[in-house]
């Protein structure tokens, strides 16, 4: 077998980028997200140590094969070419499972027939004898992958889905997989919390498969050390020496872990659900480490001596929330019970139930639980919080949207316009800033929450916006799960560049004839600036054959518009690796890879020092404050333009353009020390329509420069 393999590793819908993350604190440094999993290349040790430790996967496929069908002789034929003695014993079983997105054949269960016909004809034919089939439990499983016409052949190293732990009673029921239990509780920072000595609760436990999963984690117990059945034990290539070292290691690290494990506590007011969580906790091997117990909701507590912690919670989801008043009963009780008991401590729920706890999350995902899309919340519960008023409906914000969606939709069907602001703060009392980004699969809600003044009762301000979040996805038909929430503070220095988060999903939107990435979550601001379309259109339009520099390009989408619109050549400067790296990004989706789009990595202040290059066309959007080595360490926009506008000018070639924009809404342009140029103020109509409610959002000044070159 060789040295090096390629894997690809499955992931329940949705949770690709965490398993990325898992399989590289695994050590696997080649892990790369991709639709349904992660891919990934190594040793076989790296196999057998995802089936081992990977909390998150459902199954591990070793590719042996891949190649093009364009019907099912082919596909026959192709699964033929692979000697699958070398994989398999003719008298082992086996099964064959068949997967496709678009496939070329659509019938899957007789695109498996035929793939399993051509392993057993082969092996027939080669040896007299044939393996049998066998859907539960076969020695080998073969999974069989159709994208298209493309074709994957691979041998499944898992066998059973990796979420079967091994410690589930064989038909009892189970509403949560484990694997997505283990992806709530990281989502919850359960194993940071763990290693601080933190407690866990779990107040609603069912058959207890989250404080099951939480008692793993915090005691570094491998997720399938209690399973006997893998899909490499019946494949030829298996090295059984190698696995059992590896078993040997997970055990050491168990007993070492148990030994300092927190506190995992499991309470439900049902009978027969503790009974169960009992039995299920028996046969984790975790008697007398987890605590289950039969208690009320409103009993639930924490352990003695642990003041902070986690609570994860799955409750009851139900069909018709508005028709389930006991559900919303329910919830608004949830929710009071972790406010008043578990101050200090972080809360993770996950819901079906488009239901209110009352609470403000810090953090929010959409996940399926199998077919049911879920919402996954995580709270930072205050200590000494109060009781919250309930979420109610703002109907006036409601009210408000449906008018400006009136007001604005002729004028945006006819600008062609996809990516907009949609509100902003025009009711004082929802202070929001509401932009829609529009994809191929559908519209985002990008949603700032303008930071209250201090007059503000902060429990008057959660609940409003509670109110507006359970409003927009209905009052914008957009999916809930499509709203992505920040909140906007005053920034200072360069904290408005700085990561938010690191999920690092990025969508393809347009902008005219533009192709442009933008990320809704990790960075307070997306990578596209609303107000700022119509100047680049402008630029776009007025860049043919020109020599264009963007300076603080930022992620570059005024660069892309102006190289197509025909610009010679671009220069993008900026201090941000990551932006320019976006802006990279821009260039490429739209077929602009090209060496006249130059990107340079640079303090644009110090490379204005050093460039001696002139150009025809620029684009200036600085920061308002920003630190740099020149001008007395730090640059402010308001003190130090006249000097760089000076700077920017010297390199403007005659008859050249300066666009030059700013969002300090106290600006005052100094024209007095601004020689050999031509001032036009074009701020009023540099604002698109969808901004006209705040005329202050930035200013926009054209300076040309005098044929004659003069400065």
């Amino acid at each position: 077998m060789p040295a090096s393999h390629r894997f690809f590793v499955t992931a329940p819908r949705g949770l690709e980028p965490m398993l990325a993350a898992e399989l590289r604190s695994l050590g696997v440094e080649t892990a790369r997200e991709q639709r349904g999993g992660v891919s990934l290349s190594g040793s076989l040790d790296i196999g057998y140590r995802i089936c081992l430790w990977s909390r998150i996967a459902n199954r591990v496929l070793l590719p042996v094969a891949e190649f093009r069908a364009a019907d099912p002789d082919a596909l026959h034929a192709g699964v033929q070419t692979i000697p699958w003695l070398e994989h398999i014993d003719p008298t082992a079983t086996m099964a064959v499972d068949f997967t496709g997105i678009r496939a070329a054949i659509g019938h899957s269960r007789y695109a498996a027939q035929r793939s399993k016909d051509a392993v057993v004809d082969q092996i027939r034919d080669a040896t007299g004898t044939r393996p049998s089939v066998d859907i539960e439990s076969p020695d080998l499983r073969i999974n069989v992958h159709m994208h298209g016409n493309l074709v994957t052949v691979a041998i499944d190293l898992s066998g059973d889905s990796l979420h079967r732990r091994g410690y589930r009673r064989p038909g009892s029921p189970a509403t949560l997989k484990e694997n997505l239990a283990a992806a709530v509780l990281l989502r919850g920072d359960w194993p940071a919390i763990a290693a601080r000595g933190g407690g866990f609760v779990d107040p609603m436990c069912g058959s207890g498969t989250l404080a099951i999963e939480a008692a793993w984690i915090a005691s570094d117990t491998a997720p399938a050390l209690l399973r006997t059945r893998f899909g490499f034990l019946g494949w030829r290539g298996h090295r059984d020496a190698l696995w059992k070292s590896l078993l040997d290691e997970a055990l050491e690290r168990q007993e070492r872990g148990l030994a300092g494990m927190p506190p995992v506590i499991a309470y439900d007011q049902d009978a027969g659900a503790v009974r169960e969580a009992l039995d299920t906790v028996r046969r984790a091997g975790l008697s007398g480490r987890v605590h289950v117990e039969r208690r009320e909701l409103a009993d639930a507590e924490p352990p003695p001596h642990r003041t902070t912690g986690l609570v994860a919670v799955n409750p009851p989801y139900g069909q018709r929330l508005d028709q389930d008043r006991e559900l919303v009963t329910l919830y608004a009780r949830l929710g009071d019970m972790l406010r008043q008991r578990f101050g200090g401590w972080t809360a993770i729920v996950l819901t079906g139930a488009d239901a209110e706890l009352g609470l403000r999350p810090e953090r929010s995902w959409i996940v399926y639980n199998g077919p049911i899309r879920c919402r996954l919340e995580r709270f930072v519960l205050e200590t000494g919080q109060k009781d919250a008023p309930p979420a109610v409906r703002a109907e006036s914000l409601n009210n408000r949207i449906a008018r400006n969606r009136r007001q604005l939709s002729r004028w945006l069907q006819q600008e062609g316009i996809s990516n907009y602001r949609i509100y902003d703060a025009d009711i004082p009392e929802y202070a929001l800033a509401v932009d829609i980004y529009g994809t191929e699969q559908g519209e985002w809600m990008h949603v700032q929450e303008y930071e209250p003044p201090a007059t503000v009762n902060p429990r008057d301000a959660r609940a409003r916006l509670r109110a507006a979040l359970a409003t927009l996805p209905e009052a914008l038909g957009i999916p809930s799960e499509r709203l992505v929430l920040k909140v906007r503070r005053r920034q200072r220095g360069g904290t408005q560049y700085t990561r938010q988060a690191a999920e690092g999903r990025f969508l393809e939107v347009r902008e005219g004839r533009c192709r442009l990435l933008v990320n809704l979550t990790d960075y307070l601001d997306t990578g596209l600036f609303l107000d700022h379309r119509p100047v680049r259109h402008w630029l776009g339009d007025n860049a043919r054959d020109r020599r264009f520099l963007n300076l603080f390009c930022y992620t570059g989408a005024a660069t892309v518009h102006a190289a197509l619109g025909g610009a010679r050549s671009t220069t993008s400067v900026d201090l941000s690796r990551t932006y320019l790296d976006w802006l990279n990004r821009n260039l490429r989706l739209n077929g602009l890879a090209d060496p006249a789009h130059r990107l340079v990595h640079a303090d644009c202040l110090q490379w204005l020092g050093r460039c001696r290059e002139q150009f025809d066309l620029i684009f200036l959007d600085p920061p308002s404050f920003s630190k740099s080595k020149r001008m007395e360490g730090t640059l402010d926009i308001q003190r130090d333009h006249v000097e760089l506008l000076q700077q920017v000018i010297a390199r403007l070639a005659p008859g050249g353009v300066l666009v030059f924009s700013t969002n300090l809404r106290r600006f005052r342009l100094d024209k007095s020390g601004l020689s050999g140029v031509h001032i036009e103020d074009r701020t009023a109509w540099s604002i698109p329509r969808d901004f006209s409610r705040s005329p202050r959002i930035h200013q926009c000044y054209f300076l040309t420069r005098d044929n004659d070159g003069a400065v």
